[in-house]
């Protein structure tokens, strides 16, 4: 059993031998023709982008200008600056169309013209205007105290009603006779008890004073017409028709 296994083992190791010197003793064969080319493979996915890389050294002086670049956003507005000194007069113009050719102008009094005339005929025909010499008297039909109704005619560019002749008396008296009611004039007490003047300060040049009027003595400084036309001095805080003259 053991020559055996000597045996086996002996014919093994020479075999291996073999096989070695056969190896090393060969001569190299002759390369083989090249296969053909396969198919081209498909493109492979794009890979992930890389950093932006450091700016690159600056160019040397007297190169090319590059493009202009974007506009910036504007900025704040600045302060106003100094005011520049005042420019010379400028030449005169033409002349105008004088007032008395200008056909447009003359068209637009007229209609004006024609409103007040047709205003006035209204306020006449409801007794709320007289007309004496220079003077148109008026009133809004309402009734208040004396303080009341000079602010009322001074308002609308006019003053409490004051009689100064026989005529404007009568043309008050038209007033207060339509509408049955005493108006408040423009006569006020001075500082001498019975001494009365006119609203501005200045003496009396005509009176219309009913029998033993005025007789307040300094307790009633202001004056109202009847409705017959005569005066009489009254307290100042009565309401009474308000009557203006413009």
């Amino acid at each position: 059993m053991f020559v055996r296994s000597s045996l086996l083992l002996l014919i093994l190791f020479l075999t291996s031998q073999a096989q070695q010197i056969d190896k090393c003793a060969g001569v190299p064969g002759i390369h083989g023709t090249p296969g053909l080319n396969g198919a081209p493979g498909r493109d492979g996915r794009d890979g992930m982008k890389g950093d932006t890389g450091l700016p690159g050294p600056q160019g040397p002086a007297g190169g090319s200008q590059g493009p202009a670049g974007r506009d910036g956003l504007p900025g704040p507005i600045g302060a106003s600056g100094v005011p520049g000194p005042k420019g010379d007069k400028g030449d005169t113009g033409l002349p105008g169309t004088p007032a008395l050719l200008d056909l447009q102008l003359k068209l637009k009094l007229q209609l004006i013209e024609h409103q007040i005339t047709r205003l006035e005929g209204v306020m006449r025909l409801k007794d709320m205007i007289q007309e004496v010499e220079q003077k148109i008297i008026a009133t809004n039909g309402k009734e208040v105290d004396f303080e009341a109704t000079v602010a009322t005619c001074n308002a609308v560019g006019g003053i409490i009603v004051t009689p100064r002749n026989e005529e404007e008396n009568k043309a008050i008296l038209n007033i207060v006779k339509a509408y049955n009611r005493y108006t408040y004039l423009g006569i006020t007490e001075g500082e001498i008890p019975g001494v009365f003047h006119y609203y501005d300060g200045t003496p009396l040049n005509y009176t219309h004073w009913r029998k033993n009027e005025p007789g307040g003595r300094g307790k009633e400084n202001c004056v109202e017409m009847y409705t017959d036309g005569q005066w009489n001095d009254k307290t100042c805080n009565q309401y009474r028709l308000t009557i203006c003259e413009f």
